[in-house]
């Protein structure tokens, strides 16, 4: 397109399309290939994936590495040369697990969110076909119905009652009518009428539109790129800044203590520089970060074979703390398979008028596909020949109805379906079976009887009503008024056979069910007593217009179910559940559904939902089913159970070790490990836990929902931590006083005895229960069995010169072996009262 062209809202159509090289029946498959290669993938940024040099040097952004590097870059030319190689080379071993680690899963990631793409309705060499969303191109003619997401900034060429959600871009609060049409040059963003805009979506109506920028030259991408736009926080991430924060205050000041005294002790300043940087790393989890990408890339896989695919990787682990779920009931609670049951007029008879009616209404609709006029054109067969569609006024969320306007034998008949309620404020009569016709007012009360039997059975319905108009082909804002009630179409939609068996299960696992429905209060109560909500204290959307939001926020909890809502009362529902201390989760698969997904903490979707649900979600589902959504959450307790471990082990076992270190440095004469040592002892003690993502977890651990919490995790790293220190102080007294221990001797020993206890303990730390009656993953204990090996037999090795060994006297090993028993033993004690005082 042009470079000085006008404004593309401001050119005539077939202008438009020559400016862009396209016509109406789409480009062909070979020229869209072409723009893709020269415009690029159609999204506001790339997604790319981190390439493995970039991967590489991530792992060295870590302030105390890159000091530490430094300092060993330094003593090259001032001290030691072998320790700042020997240094050099432990730290970038360190990185390069890290760095495979994170790459494997990042690997995993991708090929999993390939799995759920958004597509788009396009033509292309004049046949209709489903691109995803980032192949579509400029001069692209796309179709859009109701639920579909705009994927491109484009150009309206014709349109039928087209409504379209701009609040993203806009933050207008109610749907945008477009048509086709030319506008003025200078028509500001939000009056151009005949314009489509990336990433809103289409509320209502059909239309066809030719895209004219894509990804970063949409408004949206220019937005974007002018904002620093970032994902809100979640839960799971709130934990990890809380804890890098409580480690760095820990760290800062003990490093800063111990070099000082150090310097006051007329130590060397480079080695107690290096001295303190060292105990940083070792106090320091490095491995965090890859252990959490481990952790989740190994849930979302194992997620991926439950049928729950893992959009965003942090997310699984809101999946594991959510102790609320909303849902709503049809296709979730219920089989989804909507079935006509009856056709009924407003007295509770059988009437062929109105199943005829609701067929032609079925029939001729354009908008989006539904279940229930899918089970209409199912069952009712009725010969349309002599009908012919004139117009039509879609489906949409505010009047709650459909109405088409067809031709009969001359005449033009509208035919309206929709919510009871609001069929009945359009119609001033009631037509029985037998066709005879009576005042709304003197029949209401029999109506609505019927209307609330059915509904407390479980059954839904639907109002159908019709009016005569004088011969015309376009439908008007007026013309549903003054109408005939026909009667209902009454639709059946079971409880599924297992789904109760689900909501138990739920409910073991912590997680309260609440349902969200447009239903009324009557369906909605009898399906969610079917399904084993229990006691389901029912609150409706007319009753939270008339609360404010902390007279919702007091009730919330105790609502089961929400009926009768409104789609932009969902995300205040939501939000109340949030402020009240809740982790939520929120299932939608509809074009209302948006805003909540986006407001929960989980955004839960599903494969088939409409796109703009699918697009915002942070969890698909292949399956629409609760149990399905079961197992997803048993994924994200465990994976939150291994994180949690890590933490344990890394921090109990490493601030014991590092904090003996520091308090050894204070009464000897000498440094008790050399830095070099230090990072040797952090790095071998890092390989157990790497394969944390692969252990087993204790059953008590899924029980219920589980959240960070930086007291419980600092009472646990003091206590377990104080225990190895003890034993630690145990250890020295023995090599000095009673082994009468060398410089060498000592240090030998103490990295032997830290590197086996500190590897022996993580299978203590893994489990609340005894470690003979929890079993560790086989990886786990395979690689603790090879570290405790390897540190036993380093010091007889030729490196054992080079890091400052020497080999032990067999006494040594003795006590060494008593010592560590006596901790192991002393370890699972302390953990037993620990966990029966302390709730987590």
């Amino acid at each position: 397109m042009r470079t000085n062209a006008p404004p593309f809202w401001s050119v005539p159509t077939d202008e438009l399309l020559e400016q862009l090289d396209a016509s109406l029946n789409g480009l062909g498959k070979g020229e869209a290939l072409e723009r893709l290669a020269r415009s690029g993938a159609n999204l506001i940024r790339a997604r790319k994936r981190s390439g493995p040099l970039r991967l590489f040097l991530a792992q060295f952004k870590s302030p105390i590495t890159l000091i530490l590097l430094g300092a060993a870059v330094l003593s090259l030319f001032l001290h030691d040369p072998t320790d700042a190689l020997i240094i050099i080379l432990i730290v970038f071993i360190s990185s390069l697990l890290g760095f495979w680690q994170e790459y494997k899963a990042t690997g995993a990631v991708a090929a999993l969110l390939a799995m759920v793409r958004v597509t788009a309705e396009v033509t292309r060499d004049g046949e209709s076909l489903e691109v995803p969303v980032e192949e579509i191109v400029p001069g692209d003619i796309i179709v859009l119905s109701a639920g579909r997401t705009v994927p491109g900034d484009s150009r309206l060429i014709e349109s039928n009652n087209l409504f379209v959600d701009e609040a993203t871009l806009t933050g207008e609060t109610y749907p945008v009518e477009k048509m086709a049409g030319v506008l003025p040059p200078e028509t500001v963003l939000g009056k151009r009428a005949n314009t489509l805009f990336m990433g809103t979506h289409v509320v209502s109506g059909w239309g066809k539109a030719a895209v004219v920028h894509t990804g970063g030259r949409t408004e949206f991408g220019r937005i974007s790129e002018r904002l620093a736009l970032r994902a809100p926080e979640t839960e799971f991430e709130r934990g990890i800044r809380k804890f890098g924060y409580f480690l760095m205050e820990v760290t800062f000041i003990l490093v800063i203590t111990i070099f000082a005294v150090n310097v006051i002790l007329a130590r060397q300043v480079l080695d107690s520089f290096l001295f303190s940087l060292a105990l940083a790393v070792g106090l320091t989890p490095q491995l965090l970060p890859a252990i959490i990408s481990i952790n989740l890339a190994h849930g979302a896989s194992r997620m991926a074979g439950k049928k729950v695919i893992v959009k965003r990787l942090s997310s699984i682990e809101n999946l594991g703390s959510m102790n609320t779920l909303c849902s709503d009931k049809t296709g979730t609670l219920t089989e989804g398979v909507v079935r006509l049951h009856d056709y009924l007029d407003g007295y509770g008879n059988r009437s062929e008028k109105v199943v005829r009616y609701a067929y032609i209404n079925a029939a001729f609709e354009s908008g989006f596909s539904n279940p229930i006029d899918d089970a209409i054109r199912a069952t009712a067969h009725c010969d349309l020949s002599e009908y012919r569609k004139l117009d039509e006024l879609p489906y949409d969320f505010i009047r709650k109805r459909l109405s088409v306007l067809v031709s009969y034998q001359g005449k033009s008949i509208l035919v309206t379906k929709g919510a009871v309620d609001n069929m009945l404020s359009l119609c001033l009569s009631a037509e029985s079976a037998d066709g005879a016709q009576h005042a709304i007012a003197g029949v209401m009360d029999e109506i609505r009887n019927q209307y609330e039997t059915f509904s407390a059975r479980g059954y839904r319905l639907l109002g159908m009503s019709y009016r005569e108009l004088t011969p015309q082909s376009k439908l008007a804002g007026n013309s549903e008024s003054s109408m005939i009630f026909l009667g209902f179409v009454v639709f059946s939609d079971p409880p599924k056979a297992e789904v109760r068996e689900t909501v138990r299960r739920l409910g073991h696992l912590g997680v309260s069910l609440k349902i969200i429905t447009g239903d009324n209060r009557l369906v909605a109560a009898t399906v969610s007593r079917q399904v084993g909500v229990a006691v389901p204290v029912v609150l409706t959307g007319g009753e939270m217009r008339q609360m404010s939001d902390e007279a919702l926020l007091k009730r919330v909890n105790e609502v089961g179910v929400f009926a009768e809502v409104e789609p932009n009362q969902k995300e205040r529902i939501i939000l109340a559940l949030k402020k009240s201390g809740n982790v939520v989760g929120f299932m939608g698969d509809g074009i209302n559904d948006a805003s909540a997904l986006h407001a929960a903490d989980v955004g839960i979707s599903v494969d088939g939902a409409a796109d703009v649900a699918k697009e915002v979600s942070d969890i698909v589902l292949l399956e629409k089913d609760l149990k399905v959504l079961v197992e997803g959450v048993v994924e994200g307790r465990r994976t939150f159970a291994n994180t949690i471990k890590y933490v344990f082990m890394a921090t109990s076992a490493n601030f014991g070790n590092m904090f003996s270190m520091a308090g050894a440095s204070l009464f000897l004469s000498f440094l008790p490990l050399l830095p070099k040592q230090i990072l040797l002892t952090n790095l071998m003690t890092d390989f157990p836990e790497m394969t944390i993502a692969s252990d087993s977890v204790d059953e008590e651990l899924i029980g219920r929902p589980r959240r960070w919490d930086i007291r419980f995790i600092r009472n646990f790293m003091t206590i377990f931590g104080v225990v190895s220190s003890f034993f630690d102080y145990l250890t020295f007294g023995v090599f000095l006083l009673l082994l009468h221990a060398t410089v060498e001797q000592f240090r030998t020993g103490w990295f032997v005895e830290s590197v086996v206890s500190a590897s022996l303990v993580v299978l203590i730390v893994r489990t609340r229960k005894s470690f003979f009656r929890s079993r560790p993953g086989t990886y786990l204990m395979i690689v603790t069995i090879l570290i405790v090996a390897a540190g036993l037999m380093i010091p007889f090795t030729p490196l054992a010169l080079m890091l400052g060994f020497e080999p032990l006297p067999p006494l040594f090993l003795v006590a060494i072996g008593i010592i560590v028993s006596a901790y192991m033993l002393a370890a699972e004690t302390v953990k037993k009262i620990f966990f029966a005082r302390v709730r987590f």
